[in-house]
């Protein structure tokens, strides 16, 4: 079973919280990286935590979340080697991890329900990335950062 490290900031909250008892009923081993209800913390701050520890081999995938999920993705992608989709549908969640080894998804609170954050982030965890001309044009994506 993956281990998975999630974290969002104050406006994530809740949305972790729910994510981490649902992943946790599963069997997933959650790691939380924080804030906690109540602790104001800054997006880019939290998304610098949870990529430094994934790309420390820490846990296999991970989830941050902020209201919308833009600020999270944006300072996700900007650390090198992490590739962190914002999505707000299962379709895109699959399409993130098989098509474009998304090892990182990317939650708003504001704009997604529960039930649907949960399909999105199940969808997300079940997906395989796929080889061929997939992994060739993640290839190509990851020589954009050099």
């Amino acid at each position: 079973m993956l281990k998975i490290g999630i974290g969002s900031d104050h406006g994530g909250v809740e949305h972790k919280a729910y994510l981490k008892e649902e992943l946790e009923k599963q069997g997933y081993t959650v790691i939380d990286y924080g804030t906690q209800a109540g602790v104001p913390a800054d997006y880019p701050d939290v998304a610098n935590t949870v990529c430094s520890a994934y790309l420390n081999g820490d846990f296999d995938l991970g989830i941050l979340i902020c209201g919308t999920g833009i600020g999270m993705s944006i300072s996700a992608n900007k650390i090198h080697g992490i590739r962190a989709a914002h999505v707000t549908d299962c379709f895109s969640a699959r399409m993130a991890r098989e098509h474009n080894h998304a090892q990182i998804l990317c939650l708003g609170q504001r704009i997604t329900g529960n039930a649907l954050a949960l399909e999105i982030t199940n969808a997300f965890l079940n997906a395989q990335p796929q080889d061929g001309r997939h992994a060739m044009r993640v290839e190509k994506i990851m020589r954009l950062e050099s």
